[in-house]
């Protein structure tokens, strides 16, 4: 294959065969890439690289060069100072992130009850009523308007707290919060925390680095037990939970094609990008009116296709079946192919350089919150108060745009996957109507079948092969019988690669993880939903504890900490992966990173993350980019609990080399 104008192939820049071969096209229309601007921006400075740049005052910036003369800042600030005052505010960056997306929820949600936002409803009332006696929000012969409205209040003070303590945080096990209450690092409040963290980072403010983690602890905490966790629940009673049998709406696993593919030459395109759905619900259902899709025949085109990238991809995936046009490094290739006459996006992860993308082709980058313009899009300012009006207008726009396609390139790449493995429906796939109850997969773990549990997260990065360090790593893992929970741009990158379809498992899987996926009809790679709802992990790994207490034969021990589990984020690239890394880490999972680490400059710090953190919160950070050396990380971590547990059988670890690579793909 030809080289791009950086001399790196497509297959040197991607592990996707869609991706690759519309790197080419670009390449050949000389497109400014993520890959050509990531080489160009090459070396990167080793100083900030490893978080040891200081950039917090006008005396500055400072170099810290541990060893030398610059050792210090101008304020005399320690390499561990600078370190640990980046790595929190990576932390409440993150954490802003996903609980103003929460925010944005809890304010809809509120409307929706009060019948102020027509086309959204309160859709799992089952649910409602769940989650509402977790904020003491009285459900007993109310109507589900009523409880809807005071627990979207409920949620939405949560935000503004001072005092006190975060609700959500109770659905820990006890012994975690004990943990969390003896550090003093229960969150108080969501904004609060983060806050707190833009202070003490200030110049002149905090100045040791076991107190700054601390804060950091607290905020990520805040994140992931608040913020993210009030996000995921209040979708789901909005929205509708992914795989509920029991919500109003019945909704089971959803199988949905994945991939640039998914693109259709004689349909209007309409890809949706970001991370809130509460626009792209409307959308998918104005993209079914009967009124615009006669609009669309009357201008030549044979339907309106809507798909998604990033994780508002995921949200429509889980709830409608929706198809995924790709993950994070695949927005600028979707425009490429010509096909697309609208990108809509709403907040995060949304590359600035679309709008020169979009110059040379006919699609129309339509921005729709005020919290994020892009100069040189098209902005539209969507109106929650009339959703379903804002949602046909934005598709109109896009159908009246299909005439001026000019070349379209699709790739043929797409592949099936069965996707929407909330919580709740693992629970029933398990154990029935009756039985619903993590009680099975404990049985399974005890009884080796399944070795552990793994959670891997994440983006995408462009310093390092596009999905090349996710598949690796999910296959090996699944190959030593360890059940994978995916979110994210993680998720669409298995999804792409065929691993989340329940052949798989007979394919891929280790014996005792492909006995169980059969029995069940399910993947040995599960999708769980969107960045927000790695919340639902925390959740499944506190009632796989709570087990312990109904049977104590099937109890994993008392605390997250004990599982049998791990976590890794391979190509992270965001400050919320850092967040969600610190939340996990901070509840007890071992949690690995790859590409880079960003405390790297500071021994002192890296060790308390690394390995001090095992003694403190229970859980602790690695970094290892090989993604074999990683999963043989976090199976060491699965086996090691095992063995505490006493529930260890001898085995060795599966080792993927290249030809049994070669073989499994030829078997696919």
């Amino acid at each position: 294959m030809p080289k791009s104008k950086n001399e790196k192939t497509a297959e040197e820049r991607s592990y996707d065969a869609a991706s690759r071969q519309m790197i080419e096209v670009a390449g050949q229309a000389e497109l400014d890439l993520a890959w050509d601007r990531h080489d160009a921006q090459s070396p990167a400075c080793p100083i900030g690289a490893k978080g040891l740049c200081c950039r917090f005052c006008a005396m500055g910036p400072c170099r810290i060069m541990p060893g030398t003369k610059r050792d210090r800042g101008v304020c005399g600030a320690t390499a561990e100072t600078v370190v640990a005052r980046n790595f929190v505010r990576m932390i409440a960056g993150g954490a802003a992130a996903h609980s103003d997306h929460g925010r944005a929820v809890a304010h809809t949600f509120i409307k929706a009850a009060r019948g102020e936002a027509p086309g959204y409803e309160i859709r799992d009332e089952d649910k409602l009523r769940q989650v509402a006696p977790l904020f003491d929000v009285e459900t007993e012969g109310r109507d589900k308007n009523d409880i809807a409205e005071e627990l979207g209040k409920a949620a939405l003070a949560e935000f503004g707290r001072q005092e006190g303590e975060l609700t959500l945080i109770k659905r820990a096990p006890e012994k975690r919060q004990r943990i969390w209450r003896d550090l003093d690092v229960v969150p108080r409040g969501i904004d609060r925390e983060v806050v707190e963290i833009m202070h003490r980072t200030t110049m002149g403010v905090d100045q040791d680095y076991r107190n700054l983690l601390l804060q950091g602890t607290r905020t990520a905490l805040a994140d992931g037990w608040g913020g993210s966790m009030i996000a995921t629940e209040l979708q789901d009673i909005m929205f509708g939970t992914p795989g509920n049998p029991w919500q109003t709406k019945a909704r089971e696993p959803m199988k949905a094609e994945v991939n640039l593919g998914v693109l259709k030459d004689d349909q209007v395109n309409i890809i949706v990008h970001g991370h809130e759905p509460i626009l792209s619900e409307m959308v998918v259902i104005a993209s079914r009116d009967p009124e615009l899709l006669d609009l669309a025949e009357n201008v030549g085109a044979k339907g309106i296709n809507i798909s998604g990238i990033c994780c508002t991809a995921n949200e429509i995936l889980v709830r409608h079946g929706i198809p995924v046009a790709g993950n994070f490094l695949q927005q600028e290739l979707s425009i490429a192919t010509g096909a697309v006459e609208m990108m809509m996006v709403d907040v995060q992860c949304i590359m600035q350089s679309l709008t020169r993308i979009v110059a040379d082709f006919h699609t129309e980058l339509v921005t729709t919150t005020s919290k994020a313009k892009i100069e040189g899009a098209t902005h539209f300012e969507f109106d929650e108060d009339d959703a379903l009006t804002s949602a046909k207008e934005i598709v109109r726009r896009a159908i009246l745009n299909y005439p001026n396609r000019q070349g379209v390139t699709i790739p043929e790449d797409k592949s099936e996957a069965i996707t929407g493995f909330s919580g709740d429906y693992i629970k029933y796939m398990l154990g029935g109507s009756f039985r619903s109850s993590y009680w099975p997969l404990n049985s399974n773990i005890i009884d080796g079948r399944i070795r552990g549990v793994a959670g891997v997260v994440g983006c995408n990065n462009p310093a390092v092969p596009h999905d090349a360090i996710h598949i690796p790593l999910v296959e090996e893992l699944i190959a030593n019988d360890v059940l994978v929970v995916q979110t994210g741009c993680a998720a669409i990158a298995s999804a792409k690669a065929g691993l989340m379809q329940p052949e798989t498992a007979v394919l891929k899987a280790g014996k005792g993880l492909a006995e169980v996926c059969e029995t069940v009809g399910i993947p040995p790679v599960l999708h769980a939903g969107s960045c927000v709802d790695n919340s639902r992990v925390l959740v499944a790994l506190s009632d796989i504890v709570g087990v312990g207490k109904e049977n104590s034969r099937l109890s994993l021990g008392d605390d997250i900490s004990d599982l049998p589990v791990a976590g890794a984020a391979p190509e992270w690239m965001s400050e919320k992966a850092i967040a969600i890394g610190q939340y996990f880490v901070a509840s007890g999972v071992y949690t690995v990173f790859g590409v880079s680490f960003p405390t790297l400059g500071s021994d002192k710090l890296t060790e308390l993350l690394f390995e001090e953190y095992k003694d403190i919160v229970g859980g602790n950070w690695a970094f290892e980019p090989d993604p074999s050396k990683m999963a043989a990380l976090m199976i060491d971590h699965i086996d090691e609990k095992r063995r505490a547990l006493g529930i260890e059988k001898a085995r060795e670890r599966t080792l993927f080399d290249m030809d049994m690579r070669r073989k499994l793909e030829a078997e696919g």
